[in-house]
């Protein structure tokens, strides 16, 4: 009778954790099908990067080559009329240059909001976050206006330039994160004689790496993807960075579409943020938690 009894009442337990595990399990395969959805696309691109012209034509497509065409990606490098090796240096130009303009301006923009209260302060505050609300096409007659007067056109400077002037996404970022740093800290810094630039750069920033990183991917990313202000602001091919240039490489120039080589393009194209991010995840992902980016 007793065993009886405790088996009515483990009856509950097991249906309780039965009613779990199958939850865990159909969890579990919407994360699959979920991360299978988002994988097959790169799945993809690989596939076609190393796929002959000929065989990039076939209907129905097929997922793996039949032969392996390792020589797309020499033709990136080699074909005259892509100039795929310069738009990748121009690219890496722009974004990493736009990398430390962005962090050192806007670190230190906000550095200021963070430790110092004045009158009126709070108000110029919001005034830089309401430029949020501005879209870039309200900015970009004047910016276009004002680069070409300054005979600045057709070259580099344009794209990297505004990044010297700080973000005001950024600068909330940061200020977010520089009020959490303790007052104790900068006194101590004061009574060793620290002057406030020195408490920036000795004091501030060493122990800002996890917002740095996320600032820092976050431009890179913005930066290296951008299309719009290339498109411009450049004209010589010889300036283009990767995403005009592979825009180009639909234009007339071939005869047939080369898919193949937009996707050995891409392919490649994406190696430097994955390279960044496996770099920075760590402190990526603290600064996330850190400054309450969800």
């Amino acid at each position: 009778m007793s065993q009886l009894a405790l088996s009515k009442e483990q009856q509950p337990v097991k249906r309780k954790k039965a009613k779990v595990e199958l939850i865990s399990i159909v969890g579990f395969l919407i994360l699959l099908i979920v991360t299978v959805a988002m994988i097959m696309p790169l799945g993809f691109m690989l596939s076609t990067s190393l796929k002959t012209t000929k065989e990039m034509l076939v209907f129905p497509p097929s997922f793996i080559p039949k032969h392996f065409a390792w020589e797309n990606f020499r033709e990136l490098f080699v074909n005259e009329e892509i100039k795929f090796g310069r738009q990748y240096m121009n690219s890496l130009i722009v974004a990493i240059t736009t990398v430390i303009g962005t962090v050192f301006s806007s670190s230190f923009v906000a550095f200021g909001f963070a430790r110092y209260k004045a009158r009126g302060s709070q108000f110029l505050f919001v005034l830089v976050l309401s430029t949020l609300m501005l879209p870039y096409p309200a900015i970009m007659i004047p910016q276009f206006l004002l680069f070409t007067k300054l005979g600045l056109h057709d070259s580099l400077l344009p794209l990297i330039l505004p990044s010297f002037f700080a973000s005001a996404y950024m600068i909330f970022l940061l200020k977010q994160f520089f009020t959490t740093i303790p007052n104790e800290l900068y006194d101590a810094g004061r009574i060793d004689g620290c002057r406030e630039v020195r408490l920036y750069w000795s004091l501030t920033l060493p122990l800002s790496g996890p917002v740095i990183a996320t600032v820092a991917i976050f431009s890179f990313i913005w930066s290296w993807n951008d299309l719009l202000a290339p498109v411009l602001y450049l004209d010589s091919q010889e300036n283009f960075t990767l995403p005009i240039g592979m825009a180009a490489m639909l234009s007339s120039k071939f005869r047939i579409a080369p898919w193949n080589l937009m996707m050995a393009a891409s392919l490649l194209s994406v190696l430097p943020i994955i390279a960044l991010f496996a770099i920075a995840q760590r402190r990526f992902v603290q600064g996330i938690v850190l400054t309450g980016i969800k």
